[in-house]
């Protein structure tokens, strides 16, 4: 049996400042350590109840001088809140079915992710992302980790989500659909699906990653209830909007 306390011991390091993606005139920093140098996913696990975000071998958390705007969120399965608006997507998207499969890369997957970022994100680094940049992301994992693809009766990929399996909820790392199908509002899609999902496997939480008040690119997170943010306090309850 592994013992734990035997592992090489994790190693922290900053980044470099860069420009903030979320708030105007500021600038970011991470901190930032390898997940490959230690086995099994207690580690990950660990930094992810901390804050921590995993992108392919590496966990990171924000980590800027003066500024504390990322909030580390995740939604709470068991007492989620159905709402009409929510039973409404999943009735549009009846039609999907999502089949978890291996987290290996395929052109057909790309394609999709690069319509994505084209359609939404044109302006942003990953528009920049080739194969096998994009197939890095998906596939260099040191944990348990996985796609889930959604499909229509003829086959046809309308939308992926990259998830990590954690001891205590499933944590959304990455998600992209087709630019152009505005009405089946798939981004909420996938989330819903992911609490269904987690509820069904006794795994009391989704994890959504960073919400930045005042960030109109993360003001959704708020809208499922009830979510949990991380804060001094450790994780608390977060207010959000009224919603049908």
């Amino acid at each position: 049996m592994h013992d734990a306390t035997l592992a090489p011991p994790l190693t922290f390091f900053h980044t470099l400042p860069m420009p903030c993606p979320y708030l105007p005139d500021l600038q970011e920093r991470r901190l930032v350590c390898d997940l490959s140098t230690r086995r099994g996913r207690h580690a990950h696990d660990t930094l992810a109840r901390a804050g921590f975000r995993r992108t392919q071998h590496l966990a990171y958390r924000p980590a800027c001088s003066g500024c504390s705007g990322c909030v580390p969120v995740r939604l709470r399965t068991a007492d989620f809140r159905w709402t009409r608006g929510h039973r409404r997507v999943l009735r549009t998207n009846a039609d999907l079915l999502g089949e978890e499969v291996p987290n290996e890369a395929t052109r057909e997957q790309f394609d999709l992710f690069a319509r994505y970022q084209a359609g939404r994100h044109g302006d942003g680094e990953m528009a920049l992302m080739d194969y096998p940049d994009y197939a890095a992301m998906v596939e260099r994992s040191p944990i348990e980790t996985a796609l889930i693809e959604y499909r229509d009766p003829r086959s046809i990929l309308w939308a992926t989500v990259l998830i990590d399996r954690q001891d205590d909820g499933l944590s959304a790392v990455y998600s992209f659909f087709e630019p152009g199908a505005d009405k089946r509002a798939l981004g909420r899609f996938m989330i819903l699906d992911l609490v269904r999902r987690s509820a069904a496997q006794g795994l009391p939480y989704v994890y959504l990653g960073y919400w930045v008040e005042g960030s109109r690119k993360m003001a959704y997170k708020t809208q499922y209830q009830p979510t949990e943010g991380l804060g001094p306090d450790g994780w608390t309850e977060l207010a959000g909007p009224v919603s049908d």
